[in-house]
């Protein structure tokens, strides 16, 4: 990840002047949080510059919004800049019912994972995420999406079975 915190107080200077004694706050803050929405952007994006672009206006958006942003405000700043490219909010899954892979423990390595990941659909993508990554609760990824909390559990269900039948394709 080539971001970095300097480049994000550039950026930042250039909105509102900063007080010394913020940037240690702004630093932690954004220490804090860098790498999970980075992380994020990644996986949402499939492009390294991309990401780091996300990751850069995540950050100028939530401090902008608060000199002290909490991780809900964090959160919200990533998904109005992903938004900007892309449909979040709409489960594009279809609901018909495919067999599930039978023999995939073989020789599964992070990379076919990563690869599967990459292939979802956004909103399916963004809610495994935050699901079985970061551990949010459907709750709050249906707040987060604007769905409902059910939308939330079909939509890791949805796709925590397209992972398993695109790693099956590839191994």
């Amino acid at each position: 990840m080539a971001s970095s915190f300097p480049g994000v107080m550039e950026n930042l200077m250039v909105f509102a002047p900063v007080a010394e004694h913020k940037r240690g706050d702004y630093s932690e803050i954004y220490n804090n949080h860098c790498h999970r929405i980075y992380s994020l952007a990644f996986y949402l994006t499939d492009n390294e510059l991309t990401a780091e672009h996300v990751a850069t206006n995540t950050f100028l958006r939530a401090f902008s919004m608060s000199a002290s942003p909490r991780i809900d405000q964090i959160d919200h700043a990533f998904l109005a800049e992903v938004r900007e490219f892309t449909n979040v909010g709409v489960l594009t899954l279809n609901n018909t019912a495919k067999a599930e892979p039978t023999n995939i423990r073989g020789n599964i390595k992070r990379v076919h994972l990563e690869r599967a990941v990459v292939q979802l659909p956004v909103t399916e993508k963004l809610a495994f995420l935050l699901h079985d990554v970061e551990s949010y609760e459907h709750a709050r990824i249906g707040r987060l999406l604007g769905i409902t909390e059910d939308e939330s559990k079909f939509a890791v269900h949805q796709a925590r079975v397209r992972i398993r039948e695109l790693v099956s394709e590839m191994v």
